[in-house]
């Protein structure tokens, strides 16, 4: 397995483990900002600071103002000294169409995900900015942890 392979799947195995800080009941999605195989912010779905940690109204249903585990994690690094331009941001699901704007916007050039998204314009979009999309299903994660292990064993 390429050098590059594993940390992506390190990368997003982290994301996963970052989304369980997530207080959604319906879905909880991780984040994980990296430039220069630094992890520079970090992000999961969950309400704006100062308010209840709760992502669902009494019916279940996402509250409107919750916000994605990407869009925190360039909010995130926005506050910081640091800067997303030329980042890969790790996900755990695959961006809907308004964080794929922020994406654009913050200079990601790279975008890793596993799960994907019911709707997939987000994803056409960032492909049509040129940002590089790929797609590490569980299905791919679990044949190269095997594989990863094969290899440590040896």
């Amino acid at each position: 397995m390429d050098k590059q392979l594993q940390f992506d799947l390190s990368y997003l195995q982290m994301a996963g483990i970052w989304a369980k800080n997530s207080y959604s009941k319906r879905l909880q999605v991780g984040a994980l900002l990296v430039k220069d195989r630094m992890i520079i912010s970090d992000g999961y779905n969950g309400t704006p600071s100062g308010f209840e940690n709760v992502c669902e109204d009494e019916n279940g249903v996402t509250k409107p103002y919750v916000l994605h585990a990407e869009a925190n994690a360039i909010t995130k690094v926005a506050k910081s000294n640091n800067s997303s331009e030329g980042a890969t941001l790790y996900i755990t699901a695959s961006p809907c169409m308004e964080c794929a704007k922020l994406i654009i916007q913050s200079g990601i050039r790279r975008v890793v995900y596993r799960d994907a998204y019911r709707l997939d314009d987000g994803i056409k979009l960032l492909q049509r900015a040129g940002i590089t999309v790929e797609q590490l299903d569980s299905e791919k994660i679990k044949e190269l942890e095997a594989e990863r292990q094969a290899s440590e064993s040896k």
